[in-house]
């Protein structure tokens, strides 16, 4: 790397953190930090719990998003000193030294620009991830299930926890169906972009003539919603149906109805839920379910105003990736247009990359 290379990526970083700092709008924070500090000084303040936790929160938040600002600013403006210092003494060894972190500064800024493009109302928030097979049978209920590790395998990944809350076992092998929600920061920002339909094309495992084919699964992920979003949802709006469980639990699960499906009329989402013995709570996880579902899609529609395309446009039944496995290896991804090759350790889990190439992607659109 040399002097004019250099001068290049100084150049680009420092463009980008000046679009941060017009987002982020660190000022804004400090004044905001400290009305909330005034706001803890008072007493009354914790007399009401819940809207106490509410702003504790919203201080971590910003606090955590102040930080990284901070890190990442001071970062290139300590670059561009030390190497004007470094021009002007003629010092090669500090220059080699700054040419040497130069990926990681541009590493750190990226990074930054990702937080930047988390800061949606809900990005925050949990996510409910629901794996559904295409037609197939065993073939694209087996791609489920491998779907299904490749996101438990990121969130161990981030040390995010997972709850499964629906589990249907294909006849053979793979899932019918399956439901979890994903505990961690910014999990549903990082996950909406998922949301869409996963080809895979490989030497089936299950064909005896070793051919090679294409299988097909729908991935849909709702935000987790707060308790303070209202979403009404009628008893006149939904139809419920109550089955046995065909998941793990015991033979008490298997012995009475304790399974909920929830069927909502007028849009046609269907959630359910068989993760506990207790018919009760699986009804209050599936409703909550449903009211993700519902409170995604409204965000669906208000985007599609802002963008001005019609509601049938809007939706996650569109092939949003392709994982090739046979005849050589690649992902693609058809929004942001990259592609890969370490197809294994995707599967594995490593999809940050991936889903930050889309955020980015979708951002400049």
């Amino acid at each position: 790397m040399d002097n004019y290379e250099y001068t290049e990526i100084l150049k680009h970083v420092t463009i980008k953190m000046q679009n941060i700092s017009g987002v982020v709008e660190p000022e804004k924070i400090k004044t905001r930090l400290l009305e909330i500090e005034a706001l803890e000084n008072n007493q009354n303040f914790w007399l009401d719990a819940s809207n106490a936790a509410k702003i504790q929160k919203e201080k971590t938040q910003l606090q955590r998003k102040l930080d990284k600002y901070n890190i990442a600013n001071d970062a290139v403006e300590d670059a561009q000193e030390l190497y004007e210092m470094a021009k002007e003494e003629d010092d090669a060894e500090s220059l080699q030294a700054l040419y040497d972190d130069a990926h990681t500064l541009e590493n750190q800024i990226r990074e930054m620009e990702i937080e930047v493009l988390l800061s949606g109302e809900s990005d925050a928030n949990n996510a409910i991830l629901s794996i559904h097979p295409g037609a197939g049978g065993t073939e694209s209920q087996d791609w489920a299930q491998m779907l299904l590790r490749m996101y438990k395998r990121w969130a161990e990944r981030r040390g995010f926890k997972v709850d499964i809350l629906d589990y249907q076992s294909g006849e053979e092998a793979g899932i019918k169906d399956v439901s979890v929600l994903i505990k961690g920061e910014n999990a549903y920002g990082y996950l909406k972009v998922e949301n869409g339909i996963h080809r895979l094309v490989r030497i089936s495992p299950f064909d005896s003539n070793a051919k090679r084919h294409t299988s097909f699964a729908s991935v849909m992920v709702s935000p987790e919603i707060d308790d303070d979003i209202d979403i009404v949802v009628e008893d006149r709006d939904i139809r419920i149906d109550t089955y046995r469980s065909s998941g793990a639990g015991g033979q008490h699960v298997n012995k009475t109805e304790s399974a909920i499906r929830i069927t909502h009329i007028q849009t046609g989402v269907v959630v359910q839920c068989q993760n506990d013995r207790s018919q009760h709570k699986n009804k209050a996880t599936a409703m909550k379910m449903l009211k993700s579902r519902l409170y995604e899609l409204e965000l669906e529609e208000q985007k599609a105003k802002e963008d001005g395309i019609s509601k049938s446009e809007i939706g996650w039944g569109h092939q949003i990736r392709s994982y090739v496995m046979q005849p050589y290896q690649q992902v693609k991804d058809t929004r942001s247009n990259e592609a890969y090759s370490n197809v294994s350790t995707i599967l594995d889990g490593d999809i940050d990359k991936m889903i930050e190439g889309v955020l980015i992607s979708l951002n400049r659109q």
